[in-house]
């Protein structure tokens, strides 16, 4: 296992640094607590970013606990440009999955100077209606402590094979409990951010190589929506898994190799 560097970044964004090479920023999707993972969790996400460690000093930065209220995602898109500046002084690579690539394509449309090539994996210019109100329904059953069901209600969108779903939903019922944190603040206002994101009137503004790598079967924001992102930036490639979900393409080794491969293009 590489060396791991754990700190925060300027603005209190907590980050895990790995690998030896160019700088990568990964932005990891929607998370219960806006800390580093521990145990089993940590591992496993080290685990996945191992091949990219071998050609990137790969940053893992995370959105910052204690978000404010009424926070949106022009403000964590400047957060984090703010943070990288201070840190990496010009432009780098960037890499975001689900809500990660959320706030990497609103990094890349409000701040172009700071992000040298883009990643979108399992994300697009904004949610679909679907998986808008798989996310309000989450938020609304954590707030009323309901913390089985609020994980077990993303399972129809996370994956699109029906014993998949009742297997993951099941998973979800069980460790719902042990995932969900103590102050659910952070994650709620992540879902209240991401509610409202919607850049696809911008997409013209990404000056940065970007390569969008979707599922056509992703419950959160389906072919259309991965096909108007990468049309909606000049020069933009697509990579769309025909029988892939959300969770399949998030987690899919082959998605990281296409991925690795397009960031050490440049």
């Amino acid at each position: 296992m590489a060396v791991v560097e754990e700190g925060t970044l300027r603005g209190g964004l907590p980050y895990l640094r790995l690998g030896r090479g160019p700088v990568l920023v990964d932005l990891p999707g929607l998370e219960p607590r806006h800390a580093n993972p521990t145990g089993p969790s940590r591992t496993l996400q080290l685990r996945q970013l191992a091949p990219l460690a071998e050609h990137f000093e790969v940053w893992v930065v995370r959105r910052p606990p204690g978000l404010r209220a009424g926070a949106t995602m022009v403000d964590l898109a400047a957060m984090h440009a703010e943070a990288m500046v201070d840190r990496f002084g010009g432009p780098v690579r960037v890499l975001g999955t689900s809500t990660g690539a959320s706030i990497a394509l609103q990094l890349a449309v409000d701040h172009p100077a700071t992000v040298r090539r883009l990643v979108l994996l399992a994300g697009a210019c904004r949610l679909s209606e679907t998986g808008r109100a798989a996310q309000r329904r989450m938020a609304t059953r954590t707030v009323m402590g309901d913390h089985r069901r609020a994980w077990a209600a993303t399972a129809p969108v996370l994956t699109p094979n029906p014993a998949g779903v009742a297997a993951l939903a099941a998973v979800m019922w069980l460790t719902g409990p042990v995932m969900a944190p103590d102050d659910p603040a952070d994650m709620l206002r992540m879902i209240e951010a991401e509610d409202a994101f919607d850049v696809t009137a911008r997409l013209h503004l990404v000056r940065a190589p970007t390569l969008v790598i979707g599922g056509a079967r992703d419950g959160y924001y389906g072919a259309e929506l991965f096909r108007r992102t990468a049309a909606g930036i000049r020069g933009a490639r697509l990579v769309l898994h025909p029988r892939l979900g959300h969770a399949g393409v998030a987690m899919s080794r082959r998605a990281l190799q296409i991925a690795d491969q397009f960031l050490r293009e440049d």
